[in-house]
């Protein structure tokens, strides 16, 4: 008797099924996650990267570049849920970093934070060496979300400094040591959220309060934020970090990126958003501020500046 068309295609089914079944597990991360090393440079030993692309192959419009604590591997970064969940929604590019000091005997001062000498070309010549092995030549040029804690957040800030025109916006993350103080105007213009912790070490705070006042004296677009009962820990800066991302990629970033060549960021109004009340922790519309005789934080939307509120009073975010 002949066998059954219908058999012989369940049978084949199964075939494939079982084959799928035995493929090793990291073979889907394989195909959308990169790693790359550059030499030692001038003000760093190591610089290791890891970059995830999302699983749709469409060009990437920027990237969220994760920089971790003093000296810190944030290459697992790349990994995180969280912020996959989040590149995938908004087609952007992840990229995890890891700088580490050459030895020297103030370690407490990480000499890599100084990007203009050396760490923070490594950044942009790995991005160059991404986009040509993964044919997303678009990695070359497209803007930076910069998100990190610590020294992570050091090292966002002077990256800022160097090279305001190509962050999109950035996160300051309870940070101790900075190369700059006041920083040019464009970098002022450069959207970004610098957050101190209630309960973290005095200098910390007293540093970032300072960088906060004279920066946005100048008419930076930034917001400080205290997180109540927080030491040097997370906390919730990420989350409102990618709330700020959120908000700010339609303002900042094109729709569509071009391959080959910079990228034109478009520049927020600053009597566009909302003023943040330091003091009564309270927002309003810039339009109805009035004459500001304190420091203020500036916020671009108003869901951002609900979300300020509930973070700085130590509420829950609005669902």
């Amino acid at each position: 008797m002949k066998p059954r068309l219908s058999s012989f295609k369940l049978s084949a089914g199964w075939v494939l099924m079982l084959a799928l079944w035995a493929m090793p597990s990291s073979t889907a991360s394989q195909a959308t996650t990169f790693d790359e090393t550059v030499a030692p440079g001038a003000n760093y030993d190591k610089a290791e990267f890891r970059l995830w692309l999302p699983p749709a192959n469409n060009p990437v419009r920027a990237i969220v570049v994760l920089v971790p604590g003093s000296n810190g591997d944030g290459r697992p970064m790349a990994a995180d849920e969280f912020w996959q969940t989040f590149a995938a929604k908004h087609s952007l590019a992840l990229v995890g970093c890891r700088f580490t000091d050459k030895p020297h005997d103030q370690s407490f001062i990480e000499e890599y934070i100084d990007v203009a000498r050396g760490s923070g070309q490594a950044l942009l010549d790995v991005l160059a060496t991404f986009a040509a092995k993964t044919k997303h030549p678009e990695l070359a040029h497209a803007p930076f979300f910069m998100w990190g804690m610590s020294a992570g957040g050091q090292f966002n800030y002077e990256f800022v400094a160097w090279k305001p025109e190509r962050v999109a916006a950035f996160i300051v993350n309870k940070g101790g040591i900075y190369y700059h103080a006041l920083v040019s105007k464009a970098a002022r213009e450069v959207p970004g959220i610098l957050f101190t912790g209630e309960k973290d070490l005095e200098f910390r705070t007293n540093t970032i309060n300072g960088l906060f006042a004279v920066n946005r004296r100048g008419g930076a677009l930034w917001a400080l934020t205290q997180e109540p009962g927080a030491a040097h820990v997370v906390a919730r800066s990420r989350d409102l970090g990618a709330m700020l991302f959120e908000d700010v990629l339609p303002l900042r970033v094109p729709d569509t990126i071009a391959t080959n060549g910079p990228v034109t960021l478009k520049p927020i109004e600053p009597k566009s958003g909302f003023i943040g009340d330091l003091k009564g922790m309270t927002t309003k519309p810039i339009a109805e501020a009035g004459t500001l005789s304190a420091p203020t934080s500036w916020l671009p939307t108003a869901r951002l500046a609900r979300a300020w509120v509930a973070v700085v009073t130590g509420a829950p975010f609005d669902q």
